[in-house]
């Protein structure tokens, strides 16, 4: 059972400085802490967001700003890593993610190879994965995805994403860090849901090639 914290005097860390961010800005300084965490991947959205919600439920904004900002921060963050995949290219984007402190190269490999196969299910379901929720918006400047096709994609699967952690944040109120416990558990439903989807998505195009190949015969 999590012990209730008295006020937010407790908090440090991350935490804290999310909290002084929103009380100091209202909803944009939470908009503000989400995309910084975009841009920042170690930066942990699975804090930052119930602590959202748990500052709207004191008061400092409503409910419906911190859904908006959150949004809106999720969608500039994304926005600004997009600009820098079609500005940089694939090469010189890799020679500084390698430079990077706490971002493995290995990750962005990965992400991009989960694009390349995926496309705009990888910018909506990626959303939803920690690191890949950064990372998936550079592969799809590199690869010049449509702008618009990216933001719309990019929108509803933070909205999503958002939306479960801000309210959980809000409705918990003062203990909120029980949504940390289970953030881990929801990312592995995503991931499962997101390979299976991969795999029938890959026998359909089997089949469907099979069958072409028996009609030509």
């Amino acid at each position: 059972m999590p012990i209730a914290m008295e006020s937010t005097d407790e908090l440090t860390g991350v935490a804290a400085w999310a909290v002084d961010l929103m009380e100091r800005l209202g909803g944009l300084g939470a908009g503000t802490a989400i995309a910084l965490e975009n841009l920042f991947p170690p930066l942990p959205s699975e804090i930052i967001l119930p602590l959202a919600g748990f500052t709207a439920s004191k008061g400092q904004f409503g409910l419906a700003e911190a859904l908006m900002w959150t949004t809106l921060g999720s969608v500039l963050g994304a926005l600004a890593l997009y600009g820098l995949g079609v500005l940089l290219g694939r090469d010189r984007l890799r020679a500084i993610i390698d430079r990077m402190p706490l971002v493995q190269l290995s990750d962005f490999d990965r992400t991009e190879e989960w694009f390349a196969r995926h496309g705009g299910k990888a910018v909506f379901f990626g959303r939803m994965i920690p690191i890949f929720r950064s990372l998936i918006s550079i592969p799809a400047g590199v690869e010049r995805m449509p702008v618009g096709r990216f933001t719309l994609l990019t929108t509803a699967g933070s909205l999503i994403w958002n939306s479960v952690f801000v309210l959980s944040g809000y409705f918990l109120g003062e203990n909120w860090p029980v949504v940390e416990t289970y953030a881990g558990i929801l990312q592995k439903v995503v991931i499962v849901a997101v390979l299976v989807a991969s795999v029938m998505y890959c026998v359909r195009v089997w089949a469907r090639h099979r069958r072409t190949r028996q009609v030509r015969r």
